[in-house]
């Protein structure tokens, strides 16, 4: 809920970034499944894919993929670079 100097979040935020409070396992779940429905429909996803790995980003679904998996591919092009 919106107070005194806050914004509410849309809905749009709530699907694809993690909420305030604690989030149980099965609800991230859902609402990463959710929030990767809409990238797969969205023509701009590989673009917002390629940022948010340039910059590094470290929340939210970005591009279809979540944090982890967004780390897990800087990590291994950092692994081919060294090779």
């Amino acid at each position: 809920m919106a107070g005194p100097g806050r914004v509410p979040r849309s809905s749009v935020d709530r699907v694809f970034f993690p909420p305030s409070h604690f989030e149980r396992k099965d609800e991230k779940r859902e609402r990463e499944e959710r929030a990767k429905a809409i990238c797969t429909t969205c023509g701009v996803q590989r673009d917002c894919l390629d940022y948010a790995l340039r910059i590094r980003e470290q929340h939210g679904i970005w591009g279809g993929l979540s944090e982890n998996e967004r780390r897990a591919i800087l990590a291994e092009r950092e692994t081919v670079g060294t090779r």
